[in-house]
């Protein structure tokens, strides 16, 4: 992930123009549409939510179980022990950076969000989600569920699909020597056709297209999550010119970040939010409820178990829509739109580990880090409604899904919410930075012939992209709420899951062909395929485990 402005600029008019255009209609006429007439925008995006969810919800749930599966086999069987690039092949970063990049590139502002929203939510059943359990709101069952629930949604289930596709990235490109990019993940499906031609384009647009949506759902979330910040914590009114000024100001960040380059600053700004993170978990277990967090943490450990294949394999009959569909399948939409593409960003930072190494750190560890996390945030929300120290779920029922979080930090016990609020608003910014940064140069790289994703495309590319996937986020901030205030983002969400969704479906099918039918290669040739002319590869690179 070099910043090689130079490179770039002399491909500067070679752009992909198949990629390029049909991505660039979907996400400037939307931008267009929009401000022309921002309910069209709204309406179209939730009828496909729903249209979208309700009729392959199924698939969802079976593609990223089978992608659960093969990532604990690869982490417990004998692969776990083959190097990425080969056994000579040296780490980049540092263990603790390299975590750091993982973790706050993956979550980016998701886990701040709903560290306390989505608990109480489930505890509150604000919209309906235990009608179909025939779960008593506002009980200890209910708050036992919440926990649960919110480990199902965050932690070991969905960092697979990550971790998955990174894998096959990594192996694709470290071991065998393909070009990085997404084709090159199915090439062992379909062989050399695919890279090639209208195919190619086709995968990389769609690809592409997803994560473009996906960044504008986490845009669109950022901003509504500070606006909420600081209605709730300053009591600044809500306005237009507001939602445009911090709009403009976070996509001026990330778009000057990805502009200058990645490598450096990103492992720098990841490493600084990953203290952050650690800082908000000590300083809530020291303060908080630290008894009813280890317990409720437990007891949610022991529901997420008992109910692990029940909930994985509900389409939305036994969850119900209300907390299938617009929670579960929801998240399995977003981490599916930016899998592919998150994929290439985990493989490029895994050179040097073997498997093993590298699903502690993208699967394991993550998935711990989440759930200590919704157990002490969430632990602590649902016991400040308990005991009546404030009614967060009235907040939620009055400003929206987002906004008993700010609510919450501000009746921290010992005045500590004044120092909180702020240093918390940063966090969700450089987090979002962290991730965006990287995620606007592979989408640039897409749209440019022979850059390998995770170089720098044009600056100009970024630019352009930054532009309309910003006025996209503006609208769906400030215009995109409903019954829960994100609906909007909700919507983004799953078009993004869904564009990308059949890609995943046929990348599993590949990962098993490329594992378990094809030969293994553990010691692959001495240069990466983008440093030199392409060449066959000679029976003495490959072994069999």
């Amino acid at each position: 992930m070099k910043g090689e402005k130079g490179n770039a600029n002399v491909k500067r008019h070679n752009i992909r123009w198949e990629v390029f255009i049909p991505g660039y209609i979907v996400i400037g006429g939307a931008a267009i549409l929009g401000i022309v007439n921002k309910d069209v925008l709204t309406k179209s995006v939730m009828d496909f939510f729903f249209w979208s969810l309700r009729n392959f919800g199924w698939l969802f749930q079976w593609t990223v179980m089978i992608s659960f599966v093969f990532t604990a086999i690869m982490m417990f069987s004998k692969y776990g022990n083959i190097r990425l690039g080969g056994k000579n092949a040296k780490p980049k970063f540092k263990f603790a950076t390299w975590f750091a990049m993982t973790l706050t590139g993956g979550v980016a502002t998701g886990i701040v969000t709903w560290g306390v929203n989505e608990p109480l939510i489930y505890y509150g059943n604000v919209w309906g989600e235990l009608d179909t359990l025939g779960i008593q709101a506002n009980t200890s069952q209910a708050a036992i569920f919440a926990i649960a629930r919110s480990f199902y949604n965050w932690t070991f289930i969905p960092y697979a699909i990550y971790a998955f596709c990174g894998l096959l990235v990594a192996y694709i490109y470290f071991n065998k020597r393909e070009r990085l990019a997404v084709t090159s993940t199915l090439k062992p499906l379909f062989g050399e056709k695919v890279t090639k031609g209208w195919f190619s384009g086709i995968i990389d647009m769609l690809s592409m297209l997803g994560l473009a949506i996906g960044i504008t759902t986490g845009l669109t979330m950022c901003i509504t999550l500070v606006m909420t910040g600081l209605k709730e914590a300053y009591n600044v009114k809500n306005s237009l010119s507001l939602f445009i000024i911090i709009g403009i100001f976070i996509i001026c960040m990330f778009t000057f970040s990805s502009y200058l380059g990645l490598e450096k600053g990103l492992a720098k700004l990841s490493s600084l939010n990953a203290w952050f993170y650690y800082f908000l978990l000590a300083l809530l277990l020291i303060t908080g409820p630290t008894i009813y967090i280890m317990r409720i943490g437990t007891a949610g450990l022991a529901e997420w178990l008992q109910n692990f294949f029940r909930w994985g394999l509900d389409p939305i009959d036994i969850g119900g829509e209300a907390l299938t569909m617009s929670w579960t399948l929801y998240d399995w939409a977003f981490w599916v739109g930016f899998a592919p593409v998150t994929g290439i960003f985990l493989a490029m930072i895994s050179y040097g580990r073997t498997i093993r190494e590298y699903m502690i750190v993208n699967w394991i560890l993550p998935s711990v880090f989440g759930m200590i996390w919704f157990s002490i945030w969430g632990g602590s929300a649902i016991h400040m409604q308990i005991t009546g120290a404030v009614d967060l779920i009235q907040v939620i029922n009055d400003g929206g899904a987002v906004a008993a979080l700010w609510t919450f930090l501000g009746n921290l016990p010992f005045g500590i919410g004044k120092i909180i609020v702020p240093f918390n608003m940063l966090v969700i910014l450089v987090t979002f930075i962290t991730a965006a940064d990287a995620t606007l140069t592979n989408i640039g790289s897409m749209c440019v012939k022979d850059v390998p994703i995770g170089t720098e495309p044009p600056g100009l590319i970024k630019i352009v992209w930054g532009v309309a996937l910003g006025v996209v986020a503006i609208v769906m901030a400030a215009f995109g709420g409903g019954v829960q205030g994100v609906d909007g983002v909700k919507a983004l969400a799953a078009a993004s899951g869904f564009v990308v969704l059949f890609i995943f479906a046929i990348q599993l099918v590949s990962f098993f062909k490329c594992w378990f039918m094809d030969r293994i290669i553990t010691e692959p040739d001495e240069e990466l395929p983008n440093e030199r002319a392409s060449e066959k590869k000679s029976d003495s690179d490959v072994a069999n485990i």
